[in-house]
Parts: structure tokens; sequence; C-alpha cells
């Protein structure tokens, strides 16, 4: 991962090879840098994928290689990509995912505990986690609800379908879809409206809008660890990632 910390923090999955595919290492790298933003020092932080895809979310090898107990694998969840989500959701300046490419799993989470997201319209989206016998994580089934409703909600995360950019936008699940060649433009116009704003106070509008939620999105993060941890160890999951390697279709057990 690269990490340009300027006044805007810029923060680049380097890993263009595998799509930018998270490991729990490189979404504990992720979760330092935005518990790191502070409004002396930053206005903003931007996170976009170098290559083709913004990220595939999680690392399906290094999903095949985990050995982990139930109890483990929640400790890990909640340690990695649970505080991505908690960090990104209190970090006291916005966060802005340029969304070049595919977001897909993780990828998807990424965007949604964003404060903002522009995509190129070549880019699409998907709760693909059923498809390797998970669920969503990393907030999504947290913050997605108030985002998007429950029943859209539903729908990404039961079929594991993919979404256009344009669709995601009718959604409010992105911002905006831009041609990608104005991606970079578009994103730079929107840094430059808020480096002009009191940063410290946006990060009081922030905390007080997410405030509003209540307890619910730090529960609701406690429990998607759980459930994912309980998901981990299931038979759907051992055939959803051997099918992903093999490069067929799964085949699930009710």
């Amino acid at each position: 991962m690269q990490i340009d910390d300027g006044a805007v923090k810029r923060i680049t999955f380097d890993r263009p090879d595998v799509y930018n595919a998270m490991t729990t290492d490189v979404a504990a790298e992720l979760a330092d840098a935005f518990g790191d933003l502070d409004p002396e020092s930053h206005d903003a932080a931007v996170i976009t994928g170098e290559g083709d895809a913004f990220s595939a979310g999680g690392d399906i090898d290094s999903m095949a290689e985990r050995d982990w107990t139930t109890a483990e694998a929640y400790e890990r969840v909640q340690a990695t990509f649970g505080r991505v989500a908690e960090n990104a959701l209190s970090a006291p300046v916005p966060i802005v995912a340029k969304v070049n490419g595919d977001a897909v799993g993780a990828g998807l989470s990424l965007v949604a505990v964003a404060d903002f997201a522009y995509a190129a319209e070549s880019a699409r989206f998907g709760a693909s986690f059923v498809n390797v016998g998970l669920i969503p994580d990393m907030g999504a089934t947290a913050i997605l609800p108030h985002l998007i409703g429950l029943r859209k909600t539903k729908e990404l995360a039961f079929t594991g379908e993919l979404v256009g950019a344009d669709e995601a936008a009718a959604m409010d699940l992105v911002n905006e879809a831009v041609p990608g060649d104005e991606l970079d433009a578009r994103v730079d116009e929107l840094l430059e409206t808020l480096q002009s704003k009191p940063t410290a106070n946006v990060g009081l509008a922030k905390e007080a809008i997410h405030d509003s939620l209540g307890q619910q999105w730090r529960d609701g993060l406690q429990r998607e660890a759980a459930l994912q941890s309980l998901a981990y160890d299931t038979p759907a999951h051992e055939e959803g990632v051997a099918a992903f390697r093999e490069s067929r279709t799964p085949e699930f057990d009710r």
C-alpha cells in the first residue's frame, strides 16, 4: 500500500496483479492509516487503487491458508477489517473513495464507509461475500442499510450480483459516476472545496451525523465480526474458496 501523507492523505492499494485484494495485513495497515488522521495536519484522505480495479475485496488465496478457531477468527476480523470501518467512520476528517475500477466484497464495504465516493463509469460494485460462503463485513452490514436502504442491501448481500456505476449512483452507494478520464479532476474539485472549509468543524459535523445512529453502528461492527467468524467455519466457505481458486461455479449444500 502506498501512502502519501500530505495535507490530503493519499492512500493507494498497490497490488494490481490481484486486483488490489486485501489480506488481513493490508487491512491492518489501512486501519492504521485512517486511525492516524488528524485535523491538525490533514484536511482529507483519498483512497484509490492502482491498475484496473479499486479493490477485489478479501484475498482468496490468503483465506485458503487460514487455520483459525472461531474465537481467533472473531478477534482477527475485528482487529483488521472491522477496525478499518471503525476508524473510517470515526476519523475526524472526510474520507473520499476514488473508485477507479471494480469494488467488490470488502472493496464495496470501503466505498460504503467512506464519506464521499466518486466512481469511474466503468466501475462495478458487488457484495460478493456470499459467493465464497461469507457475510458482508468491514462495516457493510452496519452502514449499507442506512446508505442504500434495507431492501437493496439484502439484494446485494444475498445475490452477490454486480451493479454498474450509474446504478450505484442512483441508489446512493456513490455520490456520482463520471467518465474515467474525468475522475481525478472531479475528486480534486471536491478536495479543493473541502480544503477551503474549517476541517475541525467538518469533523464535528461528521461526528454528530454518525452519533445520530446511536451506538448502533459500533454494536453492528461487533455483531458482524461475530457472525463472520461463524461463516468462516462452514462447508460453504470452504467450497466457495475452493471453487474460486479452481475457476468453477461453487456447489453449495443447503
